[in-house]
């Protein structure tokens, strides 16, 4: 029973999405009530974990359905345990049930909305990689997908539980899409020569290796530039500059050779988890000084 429950663990892949999950969902329920009358409570505990596994379905979905491709692979059997036999298709697939159900029902206690964005995110991780559709596989789409799914989403749901009219937190959507482009991009040029054999038809190899990374930098600079809009027009509270201050100096203190996939990098890849890392840390002290136990401001 352990073990299984450990396989389980391993088949959600929780670190490569957690880190990421918590300061999105977290950030837009935070900008939404900044921006408005609305005040925090109960309701962005739940929203928070069905984002969470909302991820996790995801993930899971794509290692099954990806299982026969992946036993295929010496590397990617190694992440996939179904791909190795320690899990069965039919058992995956009632997780994945379960998961999807339960995270739709944690969604509407965000309310309509909530659970409106909630149900795009899980079917979107489901189509994203079921066949036929698979949304992976086609060029220019899958960036799209993968940047509603695993960035602006997210940070939308914790939005619209206290607020419906964006305004100026577009900008703040704008930013992590672009970041979310970023990654992906990044992941496509680290799988270039895997899923060139494989035969996958994404975006990458629609633009080529080269202009993939000429993407990739493109959405890095759109990136900082969005967010330094959003600074401009206060949808950050100013006291947190200290705190990005803080934090970036922190996490400079440490050497980052690995990427958020686990892989050894020398490329932009080595700022991937320093940059969660400082954006875990704002976040955070933003949410504690918004339910009053953090004296700054």
């Amino acid at each position: 029973m352990i073990s299984k429950v450990r396989i389980l663990i391993k088949l959600s892949r929780w670190r490569q999405h957690v880190p990421y999950t918590l300061p999105l969902v977290i950030i837009g329920a935070l900008i939404a009530t900044n921006q408005s009358d609305a005040t925090l409570d109960w309701r962005l505990l739940p929203v928070t974990i069905a984002n969470i596994l909302a991820m996790v379905f995801a993930f899971m979905i794509n290692d099954v359905i990806d299982a026969p491709d992946d036993a295929r692979n010496p590397v990617k059997t190694q992440s996939n345990v179904i791909s190795q036999g320690l899990l069965s298709v039919r058992e995956a697939g009632l997780v994945c049930v379960t998961v999807f159900v339960s995270s739709a029902i944690l969604f509407a206690q965000g309310g309509l909305w909530s659970l409106i964005v909630g149900l795009t995110t899980l079917i979107l991780s489901f189509l994203y990689s079921a066949p036929v559709v698979r949304l992976k596989a086609r060029p220019i789409v899958d960036v799209l997908s993968h940047v509603l799914m695993l960035s602006a989403l997210l940070l939308i749901s914790g939005y619209v539980v206290y607020d419906t009219t964006i305004s100026t937190g577009w900008w703040v959507i704008f930013g992590v899409s672009f970041a979310s482009a970023y990654g992906q991009f990044y992941n496509q040029v680290d799988d270039f020569e895997i899923d060139k054999v494989a035969g996958l038809n994404n975006t990458a190899m629609l633009l080529g290796r080269a202009n993939t990374v000429r993407a990739m930098t493109i959405c890095a600079v759109l990136t900082v530039i969005c967010f330094i809009i959003a600074i401009i027009y206060r949808v950050f509270p100013f006291w947190l500059g200290w705190v990005l201050g803080a934090s970036i100096f922190i996490v400079s203190l440490f050497r980052w050779d690995i990427d958020m996939r686990g892989n050894e990098t020398d490329t932009s890849g080595m700022v991937q988890r320093p940059v969660l890392i400082t954006a875990n840390m704002v976040t955070f002290m933003w949410l504690l000084y918004d339910v009053g136990l953090l004296g700054i401001g």
